[in-house]
């Protein structure tokens, strides 16, 4: 075994144990780290982590099956709809240039790392459906998987957010519900790059079976670790890593310096905004004399 190899699997634990504690994050590791690390052609990457992904997500949910925390019919319409979405998004990337792919990559990694950052409005007092309306959770499958089918990524960090803020499911039903989502629209993403990329098959099952391993460590650290100090600590790694993968699909260029700080800047204040806000609600919860309790659910719980 090379000392790349090594390192990449190595690595490569990251991604189970991010989707272990967060219920996402693990294409933003992973094309990172097949890219950069194991030196993979981009479209490549992509069409590998998506296996890794998606191999990762169907093992994470068998816990939250038993524990009752899956929807079954949001997530089978979402992941159905996700499907159709991913397969078309993985077939057109044949049709996008690699450098404009990792592109949209980092940019999604910065959407996602403010929606980290910000963090997620509370829910409590809402009525908890059952099971989402259909029509809703199909348009939002095929936007979530055509995004996730043309860049590999958005995965949890976008399937979560819908099924918990649009639809209003509980947190970890969400986050239970959405592994469901990302195993059916990562496979389908895959086969749409089939068609037009080769995949070593021999890393690719390395570097899921690392994962998957990493995904069970992650389980064990959930309850250990606090998920808003997680969540925002993450939220800035994924900052530098997506202005780094912005940074290396740009030209050398002076502005490029202004480009990273501009990022960082922007992610600041998104913090600061987000702080007050908290801070406000808290206020008015106790002028309304509610206990307080923040919402957080970015812990896979098992």
């Amino acid at each position: 075994m090379t000392a790349t190899l090594a390192l990449t699997i190595g690595l490569a634990v990251l991604i189970g144990v991010s989707l272990g504690l967060l219920g996402g994050g693990g294409s933003i590791l992973a094309v990172p780290l097949l890219v950069y690390v194991a030196d993979l052609p981009a479209k490549e990457a992509i069409a590998t982590s998506l296996l890794v992904v998606g191999a990762t997500s169907a093992v994470g949910v068998l816990p939250h099956a038993r524990a009752g925390r899956v929807r079954w019919r949001t997530g089978l319409i979402f992941g159905l709809a996700g499907m159709t979405g991913a397969y078309a998004g993985g077939r057109l990337a044949a049709f996008v240039p690699a450098g404009l792919l990792l592109t949209g990559f980092a940019l999604m990694m910065l959407a996602t790392a403010v929606a980290m950052i910000r963090g997620r409005r509370a829910t409590e007092g809402r009525p908890v459906p059952h099971e989402l309306p259909a029509a809703r959770v199909i348009l939002d499958g095929i936007v979530v998987g055509l995004v996730t089918g043309l860049v590999g990524a958005g995965g949890g960090f976008l399937v979560v957010p819908a099924l918990a803020l649009l639809g209003g499911l509980p947190m970890p039903v969400a986050v239970g519900t959405s592994l469901v989502v990302i195993a059916m629209k990562s496979f389908a993403g895959l086969a749409g790059y089939l068609s037009s990329v080769s995949i070593n098959w021999g890393l690719a099952l390395a570097v899921t079976a690392a994962a998957v391993a990493g995904s069970f460590l992650g389980g064990r650290l959930a309850g250990k670790i606090p998920a808003a100090l997680l969540r925002q600590a993450f939220g800035w790694f994924v900052v530098v890593m997506g202005v780094f993968v912005l940074a290396q699909q740009l030209p050398p260029r002076p502005a490029l310096g202004l480009v990273v700080v501009g990022a960082l800047a922007v992610a600041g204040t998104v913090t600061v905004a987000g702080v007050r806000r908290r801070r406000r609600e808290h206020s008015g919860q106790q002028r309304l004399g509610r206990p307080v309790r923040e919402h957080v659910g970015t812990g896979v719980e098992r």
